[in-house]
């Protein structure tokens, strides 16, 4: 099976599953609406959801919580962070878009230990990573300091021809405080949108190794193993990231042979 899953037009852009991805954690949806259409989508009774408006303004409604006018980005490349909206198992969200708006829904195993919520942009952290051609910069939608139970949402944007989630690195072993064990998936945005971005997915055995062009809005499902991206000249990088496993601690391990890389 290819950890490559093409995007689609038309409102349901990509969707992955456990069951499609063949593991037991991360689930990934996008979607597109038009101004004044609606969209409602409900959560399994297992699985609780972080919504992100990756672009355009929308309301967001989840049972007696509503809030409106969220989002307002043009693209995922502006210098802003989105909203979001996170809900427990079993909720139903529906949204109503204002104006063209993309959408993204993260979805992990959860109890319902926490209530439906706003996550705020302005309460999410903005970093630069890296140096030089390895330089990025990382927005936390749903890092593990804040509430829920499994997801563990990210948003990066990579400057033409420049790396990114590099050195390679994995986090595939329960092995606490120096790897933890994460399914993962990369949601791409280009831009321009006729590009496309380098991804390769592979594991010291190599019993894991398949590299990719992928196009915008694909999605690229990361098992296991080292995950690096490489924008080519001319093109900026955006991937939205979703984890989650049996801790939600995120700790990575980068591949050996490309350790000299990181600043000492």
């Amino acid at each position: 099976m290819s950890l490559l899953v093409k995007a689609r037009e038309g409102r349901d852009i990509v969707k992955v599953t456990p069951a499609s991805a063949g593991w037991k954690y991360v689930g990934f949806e996008g979607y597109r609406l038009k101004a004044g259409e609606a969209l409602e989508i409900e959560l399994p009774a297992d699985r609780e959801g972080c919504l992100v408006v990756l672009t355009g303004n929308a309301d967001v409604t989840v049972g007696a919580n509503a809030w409106t006018n969220l989002g307002g980005r043009a693209s995922v490349f502006d210098e802003r962070s989105p909203d979001a909206v996170y809900a427990p198992p079993g909720s139903r969200y529906r949204i109503d878009a204002h104006d063209n708006v993309e959408l993204a829904l993260a979805t992990a195993p959860a109890t319902g230990k926490h209530a439906a919520r706003l996550i705020a942009a302005a309460q999410m952290k903005r970093s630069v990573r890296g140096q030089g051609t390895n330089t990025r910069y990382v927005c936390d939608i749903l890092p593990q300091t804040e509430p829920a139970e499994s997801l563990l949402v990210v948003e990066v944007v990579t400057p033409a021809a420049h790396s990114s989630s590099y050195p390679p690195h994995k986090h595939d072993s329960d092995n606490v405080p120096v790897e933890s064990s994460l399914e993962e998936t990369y949601y791409h945005r280009i831009d321009p949108p006729q590009g496309f971005a380098f991804q390769r997915v592979y594991t010291d055995a190599r019993d894991l190794d398949e590299s990719m062009a992928v196009g915008d809005h694909d999605v690229v499902m990361v098992p296991r193993g080292y995950h690096p991206v490489v924008m080519p000249h001319g093109y900026r990088g955006y991937y939205l990231n979703v984890m989650a496993g049996p801790r939600r601690e995120w700790h990575f391990k980068n591949d050996p042979a490309h350790d000299w890389l990181m600043p000492r």
